[in-house]
This record gives structure tokens, sequence and C-alpha cells, in this order.
């Protein structure tokens, strides 16, 4: 799977660049401009790492980094900033990022440590890793990649299981068809049809019929919600 990386850069030219460098490598990319958009994607949390400019108009990028961390988001994050002496670094540090870069830099080295970045979240993952997820009386068994509802078995196809996972990781709360064309299918804009409402008619059909009480919610407007009760 593609890894995601959210460049928050206010310099057009320098987000360019960046980007066109995080291509390359193999990255798939999303930029803000400015901090309050910068903390709306990353707190999608769909995002594998994020790159942030330090002086960024509307919300400077330590407070919004300290916003991310404050709801929970652990998504790695590299400050990249023309404040570079020790206390601006410290500073960065202690508002929740991960790591701090100082312009001018070279891409090679910022490529090294956004890869380092990655390779400790994904070792901190492995050692957290989930082999079973419950919403209510529905399991699902990730390793088996199979899932259960009050003991019986619901057969699903590769990319049903992959939503239902997805939904299950974000139960209780509201998963939006944005984020599930860029999660599932890896699309980064709206392909303009209604693929995913149709995966997940035929998936609600399959955890729902013959239960009594539904368990997977449409919230008019914005998307859908995993949770044992509305």
């Amino acid at each position: 799977m593609t890894r995601k990386i959210l460049i928050v850069e206010d310099d057009g030219a320098a987000a360019a660049y960046l980007a066109k460098g995080l291509g390359e490598a193999g990255f798939s990319v999303e930029i803000a401009a400015n901090g309050r958009d910068g903390l709306f994607l990353a707190s999608e949390g769909i995002f594998d790492a994020m790159i942030v400019d330090r002086m960024l108009p509307g919300l400077d990028g330590l407070a919004m980094i300290g916003a991310v961390r404050a709801a929970g988001i652990r998504t790695p994050a590299l400050v990249l900033s023309a404040l570079g002496a020790v206390d601006d670094r410290i500073d960065g540090l202690h508002a929740g990022a991960d790591d701090y870069l100082a312009k001018p830099f070279s891409f090679a080295e910022l490529l090294a440590r956004i890869e380092a970045l990655l390779r400790r979240e994904e070792r901190r993952a492995a050692e957290v890793q989930v082999t079973r997820l419950v919403v209510g009386d529905l399991e699902i068994d990730l390793l088996g990649r199979t899932v259960s509802r009050q003991g019986r078995a619901i057969p699903l196809g590769s990319r049903e299981f992959n939503l239902l996972e997805y939904l299950a990781r974000n139960a209780g709360q509201v998963v939006t068809r944005t984020m599930m064309i860029e999660k599932i299918w890896n699309y980064h804009f709206d392909p303009g049809s209604n693929v995913v409402d149709v995966h997940m008619s035929r998936l609600r059909r399959k955890i729902e019929e013959g239960f009594a009480t539904p368990i997977l919610h449409t919230v008019r407007g914005a998307g859908y919600r995993l949770a044992p009760e509305g």
C-alpha cells in the first residue's frame, strides 16, 4: 500500500518541490497551504507521516501539531523550519513533533528522516498489533480475515472486508466517503461515482440481514459509522 504524506507548507514553490521529490520516492502526497487546513486533513488520521512548516498562516505549525496530538492522533510529524536554533528545536519536540529539520535542508536527509520515522512507527505498531476487532456482537479476525456476528460466520469479499476493518478501527466515529475512497481505493479525488455507497449497501446487507439490531449506520451528508447502537 502506498504510504501517504501530508505536507503543510504555505510556500507554494517549496511545497511543490517537496511533493515532487516525495512522489518520485514512491509516496502519495497531499498539500495544505495553512495550519487550519493542515489540522483538518491531519485529523482524518489517514496519513502515514506529515511534514509541517513552523511559520504558517492561520495556525502556527507547532500549535497545529499540538492540536493533532490532543486529538489522540499519533501520525509521525517532522517540523521543517527556518528557525533552527537549539531552543527552537526543543520547542518543536515539546509541541509533539517527532523530528525537526532546519531550512535550508538536503532533500536526501529529509527523505532519510521520514523513512526513519516510518520505520519507528511500524515497529511501534507491530508491538501493539491487533489481531481481533470487536464491535458489539460483530467480531473480525484480522489474521484469518474472517467475520462473524453472534457466532455466525459472514463471508465477505476482499474489498468488503477491508471496508469493514477500516470502519471497525474507527468504531463509533463517522468515516466519510472521501476517507474510504483514499484508504481503500487509494484515489486522491472523488471519482464522482457511487462506488462507496454500492459497496456499503452490499456490506450492510451481509452484516445486518437476519439480525435484530443494525450496526452500520448512515450519517446523512457525511458518511458511515459502525457502532452497536445508533
